[in-house]
C-alpha cells in the first residue's frame, strides 16, 4: 500500500511538530480508542483528560466516513421540537502534547474503526516511522468481577516486557475477540517498535457509567512503562467523589451491597492467596541450592582437612 493510500485516511496538519521521547529518542504513541474494550469510559476519560491538562497541538484528523460504520453505531443528533440542530459525528485524532517535565508524546484518540483495520494500522505504522516514534501504549478497560471498594487493577502484555517490569500479566494463552487496539499492538510490534498494552479492571456493575478510578489507574501505569510525567490528581479526585456516590446507593440497596461484599471477600481471598505463593517462593528462593551446598560442603572440608586426617588419639576414642 502506497502512501497516497494510507494519506486517504487522515489529514495532516502543517507543519507537524518535532518531538523528542523521554530518553531523547523518539516520542511514545499512545493510541486510546473507545468502542469494544472501553468499560467504565476509562479510556476516553483518561485521553480527554490528558488533552485538556496538557499543552496540545493537533496533529491529523482521520475520516470517519472511511472508517465508522453509523448504522452500528449510530451518532447522537439533537432535536429542539421543531428541527435537528446540532449531531455529534465520531472522532478520531492524532494530537502532539507536552508531558509536566516538557516531553512531548502523541495521543491517538476516539472512535475506534469499524472499517479498513488493516490500512489504519498501516496508516498509523506510517505516521510512527514519519515522528520517529520510540514506543507504543496502546489503554484498554475491561469488565472484571472486582469490587470498587479496592484498588483498580492494571494488566499488562506487549513485546516490551523491559518496560512492563513486574507488572501483572494474564499469564494464559486463550483466544479472544479482537479489536483495533489489539491489532495496532499486534502489527506495530511486527514492524519492530516496543510495545504495550495497559488493561484496567473495572466493576463490571460500573461498566456502563464514568468510572474514573481506572482512568487514574492508566494513566499511573502508563507514567510507569513510558517513563511519561502525566497528571493524575484531578482523575482521583474524581474518582473519590463517584466512590461517595456509589457507597450512597450500595447503603440503600440489599441486593447490591451483597454483591459488593461478596466481591470484597473474593477479592480479598485472591489477593491473600497470591500474597502466601510470593512468600513461598521467596522463602524458597532464599534456600541454597543443591550446587551451593555442596560447594560450601566442599569449602567446609578442605578448611577442616587436617582435623580429618589426623590420626585419633586412643584416650579420645572413650571419651563420653
Amino acid at each position: 500500500m502506497d502512501e497516497q493510500e494510507n494519506r486517504s485516511l487522515y489529514e495532516l496538519e502543517f507543519p507537524a511538530p518535532a518531538m523528542a521521547g523521554p530518553q531523547g529518542d523518539g516520542p511514545v504513541l499512545i493510541h486510546a480508542l473507545e468502542g469494544f474494550a472501553d468499560a467504565g469510559h476509562a479510556v476516553a476519560l483518561a485521553a480527554t483528560h490528558l488533552r485538556e491538562a496538557l499543552d496540545c497541538e493537533l496533529v491529523a484528523t482521520f475520516d470517519a466516513d472511511e472508517l465508522i460504520d453509523y448504522r452500528s453505531r449510530r451518532p447522537m443528533i439533537s432535536f429542539t421540537g421543531e428541527k435537528f440542530d446540532d449531531i455529534e459525528m465520531p472522532r478520531l485524532t492524532m494530537h502532539a502534547l507536552v508531558d509536566n517535565a516538557g516531553t512531548g508524546f502523541l495521543l491517538l484518540d476516539g472512535s475506534e474503526p469499524d472499517l479498513r483495520w488493516d490500512q489504519f494500522t498501516t496508516a498509523i505504522a506510517a505516521l510512527a516511522e514519519r515522528f520517529g516514534v520510540s514506543q507504543v501504549v496502546g489503554m484498554n478497560a475491561i469488565p472484571m468481577a472486582v469490587p470498587h471498594t479496592r484498588p483498580s487493577g492494571v494488566i499488562g502484555h506487549g513485546s516490551d516486557t523491559a518496560a512492563l517490569g513486574d507488572m501483572p500479566r494474564w499469564g494464559n494463552e486463550m483466544k479472544l475477540p479482537a479489536s483495533a487496539s489489539m491489532l495496532l499492538e499486534l502489527r506495530l510490534a511486527e514492524a519492530g517498535y516496543r510495545t504495550v498494552g495497559l488493561s484496567a479492571h473495572v466493576p463490571h456493575y460500573l461498566a456502563q457509567t464514568n468510572y474514573p478510578a481506572a482512568s487514574a489507574a492508566l494513566l499511573a501505569a502508563l507514567g510507569q512503562v513510558s517513563g511519561l510525567n502525566l497528571p493524575i490528581a484531578a482523575l482521583e479526585n474524581a474518582a473519590t467523589k463517584v466512590s461517595e456516590q456509589i457507597e450512597e446507593e450500595v447503603r440503600g440497596n440489599a441486593e447490591i451491597s451483597t454483591v459488593v461484599t461478596a466481591l470484597e471477600q473474593q477479592y480479598d481471598a485472591y489477593m491473600k492467596a497470591k500474597a502466601d505463593r510470593e512468600l513461598l517462593a521467596a522463602d524458597e528462593n532464599d534456600l541454597p541450592s543443591g550446587d551451593e551446598l555442596g560447594a560450601e560442603f566442599e569449602k567446609f572440608l578442605a578448611e577442616h582437612a587436617a582435623e580429618f586426617d589426623r590420626p585419633q588419639d586412643p584416650d579420645e576414642e572413650d571419651t563420653p
